[in-house]
């Protein structure tokens, strides 16, 4: 039976995982014929291309790890010496993306990625090998492994900037910004992502590319509390990953054909069609609201043409939540909002971070308002308004009487605190210090006269 007949029978509704599967490995393990035309024998390995992503395909609708790491394996030796570098480059890409679809797969995909990347480098497919690497650089990253990541962008970087190639050295310094980042090391995270900037400059950037740029330099500047410029650039992001989205081509069911064979770096190469771009700068662009202590301008920002796909998604019904808790200045709505969203508020980090800020915020303000009309308060009293445990609220109260938000001291003997009024300050003896150097001026001018005129 012919291959185009034997993929047609493989695709058939009624044909087992199992009987495709036997299909495709008899496809592939086929000598090809000797004496075929250019035409016969391009056919012939198109046949075999397609037998063997679908072969992938079949492996990621079953979650079979294993078998698409045999899969990425064969297709190496198979397509080595009759399909050009970038094809065979191509189909490793593409059948490595599967791994993103099979739950607890991750240390196959190192394991598959550290051998094709041997591979590469042993056979000299050096653009490849800057690929895999990224992607591996990537995983770590994603792992919090920073110290691996690490490693493999130095390396990177040093053969990219030998080879000149922009668009992947933007894609590395943007990698490299993102782990600095994850360490806490802004300064070094800021220049990393001024190389991406500056190389990505004399480029044609891709959209997707252009957008995560943006998302990093908001996150940036966000964390230097920066959030009015951090919004901006949020905009610009969600704009850019909104209309693409929204003008991106239906979703085709993945059947292993045509797949483009791009590297999906966490900055995202490919089209984004679901719009997870645009709905993570939505986030971003909302909690930028709340922390300027705008919280009533997230409806507004929600009723906008682009946002409105996006409007009832759990992810913006969570940042909703919490802005309205913000507005109201209410603790207990606000841990709700923490409880009932705990998955799309606690998985991204800047997210996780900010509203930790926002809750002390929150708790102070909580705390101000419950001790200011008195002046000897109960502290079981206090905890019991905030809903608080008493040991969090006096280490909170001894906080804020130290950063002189208020003054007033903590009696543990009668569990009491005591508020003391905000006394102005007795300017006297810095009034009398200026004026003796003022006369100290006038005397030393009157002497300065008299010396010339002697």
């Amino acid at each position: 039976m012919p291959p185009a007949d034997l993929l047609a029978l493989a695709s058939a509704p009624d044909t087992t995982p199992q009987k495709a599967e036997q299909i495709y490995h008899e496809i592939l393990s086929r000598p090809t014929p000797p004496n075929l035309t250019p035409e016969a024998h391009a056919q012939v390995l198109r046949d075999q291309e397609a037998a063997l992503l679908r072969l992938g395909t079949l492996y990621r609708d079953q979650q079979n790890a294993e078998g698409l790491a045999q899969t990425i394996t064969l297709s190496r030796g198979f397509f080595m010496s009759s399909t050009a570098k970038a094809k065979t480059a191509k189909l490793i890409r593409t059948l490595l993306g599967h791994f993103s679809a099979i739950p607890d797969s991750t240390e196959t995909q190192i394991r598959v990625l550290q051998d094709n990347i041997t591979w590469a480098k042993t056979e000299k497919r050096i653009f490849l090998k800057h690929s895999l690497e990224t992607r591996l650089a990537s995983i770590h990253l994603d792992r919090h492994q920073y110290r691996p990541a690490l490693a493999i962008i130095e390396g990177l970087l040093t053969e990219l900037k030998r080879l000149d190639d922009k668009l992947i050295l933007t894609e590395v310094h943007l990698l490299e910004s993102k782990v600095y980042r994850g360490v806490n090391n802004i300064t070094k995270a800021k220049a990393a992502l001024t190389s991406a900037r500056t190389s990505a400059a004399s480029i044609y950037t891709p959209p997707p590319l252009q957008s995560a740029l943006d998302i990093q330099s908001g996150i940036l500047h966000a964390e230097e509390k920066d959030y009015k410029t951090a919004y901006s650039y949020f905009f610009e992001a969600f704009e850019s990953q909104a209309q693409a989205a929204a003008f991106a081509p239906a979703v085709k069911s993945r059947d292993g054909e045509g797949a483009d064979g791009a590297v999906p770096v966490s900055s995202g190469e490919q089209i984004d069609a679901e719009g997870k771009g645009a709905l993570e700068a939505l986030k971003y662009m909302l909690l930028c609201k709340v922390m300027l202590n705008l919280p009533e301008d997230v409806h507004s920002l929600l009723s906008i043409k682009l946002a409105l796909k996006y409007a009832q998604l759990r992810d913006v019904e969570s940042m909703r939540a919490i802005a309205r808790a913000h507005q109201d200045r209410n603790l207990a709505d606000f841990e709700k909002a923490l409880r009932d969203y705990k998955d799309e508020l606690s998985s991204d980090p800047t997210i996780r971070s900010h509203l930790a800020a926002l809750y002390d915020t929150l708790l102070e303000q909580n705390l101000l308002r419950i001790v200011e009309p008195y002046s000897v308060v109960e502290l079981e009293y206090v905890s019991e308004c905030v809903g608080q445990g008493r040991q969090a609220v006096e280490a909170k109260l001894s906080q804020m009487i130290l950063d002189k938000v208020f003054h007033g001291v903590l009696d543990q003997g009668r569990g009491c605190l005591l508020v003391f009024d905000d006394t102005e300050a007795d300017t006297t003896y810095a009034t009398a210090i200026e004026t003796l150097q003022q006369v100290g001026k006038v005397v030393e001018s009157l002497y300065g006269k008299t010396v010339k005129i002697s």
